[in-house]
């Protein structure tokens, strides 16, 4: 900046070499002024310098001979007239240039639409078709303005690739104030049998908000071994910028490349971070998800199962059969219309399929029956009982599966919905050895047309059920204590708790305004108003917040990827792949599409014309 002195002069020199315009200026060389800088009205150049000497000049050497007979009246008329046509170009560009960051703006918001919807870069030709069919029946008069948006294959396809690259622009940004994550790793083929690496990271800064994106894609051409998972994995860590020594935590779906404590993914990162900061204090899970459906195998009623199986395929595989048993089931006047196929993928659909073919075991059996098809055992009354305890569990275990789902889910939320559904467990077990069978609807309809229920059976089936639950969920119930911290800390034993954490546990449950805030504002949102004063208390909270209990974001990404990359367009690229997935998972972040159209010119694509159609898909 320039001192007082300098201001001073600088002002003087202006004034001694008459660089402020004046307006007899305009009358004289034909010049007005335009925010601060001399135009001349008729060609519309400007001059470096706003002085006297510069002005006449120009207006001597180039125009002086065509205005040179007018008198003074004439040229002051002559100036109202260009003035008021240099104020209508200005305006006209003005408004070209809005018209124009309009265009660029909406291409990149219909680009976002058609990747969130799963659907090819083409359908922005197509969309565009049908936006000029609209505006022709209704503002015929804005037509332009729809042709200048710019939706053309390529173009779609550079918008998706602009708008992920924002996107993780903003997270690395992020990354930057993490002061505890954790990932999520998970690991399936797509269409074309490349192996996609999911990576998901939730991070927690020193405000204790929260942060679950995506963190990157990896397309893996070759091996899926443990190496080859970690070096993906550090990859995307190191090209985020982000500190090995704030990773608290890592969520794997159980597969031994991944969990192996030695040559796994697991494994391997520890060695990392003992490597990196000299601790290898890493909380390795298996989703939670996973464990609990897996869990459903200690029942070991494999044979019901397969028994409905065979049933279900024995009507729907055949088309005839169909259409045969929904019109039987029609005829009898039956509630429902048919029978649902079941899957192995889907742990949901055995439930539901389970549940309709036990209400329709009659006229199953019926249907099969005369199709000349053996029914002794699907007619077998211990059968039904089994059939109908399994319809219950299960019912119970896909209530869970449910609760479990979901985004945003806190660790410690997760773990006390599995807790619950242990202690559920305990009761059904004693409920059902005493025959109340409240909780078990199907089986309380099989009680009432049977002589003797196997209740004992049963019941040492929840027991097995049970023990599988304590086993699996070992690793989450050794972190108890810590769960704690977050879900209530006013009721942490304070002597059993780390020594850094004591004192300010003390303070904490001493202070009768936080427990007051506590009440009010709950577990959930609570640990945002523990005080800085508290920075142990802070940072134990925050690894506990960026912990994933599940890798339930991995599996609904590649549901999405199943999506995109179908067989019609499985020569989708791995670059609008993971642009496409980075934009459709986007959860906290949104793109910053003005400062992206603000950085882009209009270009309006070709009607009629496809550009290289080879470069994406």
């Amino acid at each position: 900046m320039l001192s007082p002195e300098k201001e001073k002069m600088a002002k003087r020199k202006v004034d001694i070499e008459n660089r402020v315009f004046q307006e007899r200026w305009e009358a004289e060389y034909m010049f007005t002024d335009m925010k601060g800088k001399p135009i001349c009205l008729v060609c519309g150049a400007d001059v470096a310098v706003t002085k006297e000497h510069n002005l006449r000049r120009h207006y001597e050497t180039r125009h002086q001979d065509k205005y040179k007979d007018m008198n003074i009246q004439q040229k002051l008329q002559k100036v109202v007239e260009l003035k008021r046509s240099l104020v209508s170009q200005q305006t006209m560009f003005v408004k070209a240039k809005i018209q124009s960051d309009a265009a660029v703006k909406a291409s990149f918001i219909v680009a976002e639409e058609i990747a969130k919807s799963a659907r090819p870069f083409t359908e922005g030709e197509f969309l565009k078709n049908c936006l000029l069919k609209v505006c022709d029946v209704v503002c015929p008069d804005k037509r332009q303005a729809f042709l200048n948006v710019s939706l053309s294959r390529n173009t779609v396809a550079d918008r998706v690739c602009e708008l992920s690259t924002n996107l993780q622009q903003q997270l690395t940004e992020k990354g930057k104030h993490f002061i505890a994550y954790s990932l999520a790793v998970d690991e399936s083929t797509d269409t074309s049998d490349t192996a996609q690496l999911s990576i998901f990271i939730r991070g927690v800064d020193s405000s204790l908000r929260v942060t679950e994106e995506l963190l990157g894609l990896k397309s893996m051409h070759g091996t899926t071994t443990g190496k080859d998972l970690f070096d993906e994995v550090c990859k995307c860590v190191n090209e985020m910028g982000l500190p090995w020594d704030k990773l608290v935590g890592l969520t794997t779906d159980g597969a031994p490349a991944m969990c192996g404590l030695k040559n796994g993914l697991v494994g391997r990162i520890r060695e990392k971070m003992l490597e990196v900061n000299g601790a290898g204090e890493l909380t390795a899970y298996h989703c939670i998800i996973h464990q609990e459906s897996l869990s459903g195998k200690a029942l070991k009623m494999d044979h019901v199962m397969r028994t409905v199986t065979q049933a279900v395929n024995f009507i729907r595989a055949k088309g005839l059969n169909h259409r045969q048993f929904k019109s039987f089931l029609v005829e009898i006047g039956s509630e429902y219309g048919d029978v649902v196929y079941h899957t192995e993928v889907r742990w949901l659909s055995r439930g539901r399929v389970l549940n309709r073919c036990f209400e329709l075991r009659e006229e199953i059996c019926q249907f099969m029956e005369s199709k000349g098809k053996d029914t002794t055992e699907l007619r077998d009354k211990g059968f039904w009982c089994e059939w109908a305890f399994l319809c219950d569990i299960t019912s119970h275990l896909n209530a869970l599966n449910l609760q479990l789902q979901g985004r945003d889910h806190v660790i410690t939320d997760m773990h006390a919905a599995v807790k619950a559904f242990k202690t559920k467990l305990r009761l059904w077990e004693i409920q059902i050895l005493r025959e109340n069978l409240g909780h078990f609807p199907c089986c309380q309809t099989m009680k009432e047309q049977v002589s003797v229920f196997p209740s004992a059976q049963f019941a040492e089936k929840l027991g097995l059920l049970s023990a599988d639950f304590t086993r699996r969920f070992a690793d989450f119930e050794a972190q108890k204590s810590r769960f704690e911290l977050l879900s209530n800390p006013f009721a942490v034993d304070v002597e059993s708790a780390l020594t850094n954490l004591q004192m300010e546990l003390i303070e904490l449950q001493c202070s009768d305004t936080l427990r007051s805030k506590y009440d009010s504002v709950g577990a959930a949102q609570f640990p945002r108003f523990i005080p800085d004063t508290m920075p142990q208390l802070r940072a134990q909270v925050a690894q506990m917040l960026s912990m994933f209990g599940s890798t339930y974001l991995c599996e609904q990404l590649f549901s999405v990827m199943k999506l995109n990359k179908t067989s019609h367009r499985s020569c989708l690229t791995d670059e609008h792949l993971h642009s496409i997935l980075r934009i459709s998972s986007a959860q906290s972040l949104t793109p910053n599409i003005e400062e992206l159209a603000s950085k882009k010119r209009c270009q309006v694509s070709g009607s009629g014309t496809r550009a290289n159609h080879s470069a994406v898909n």
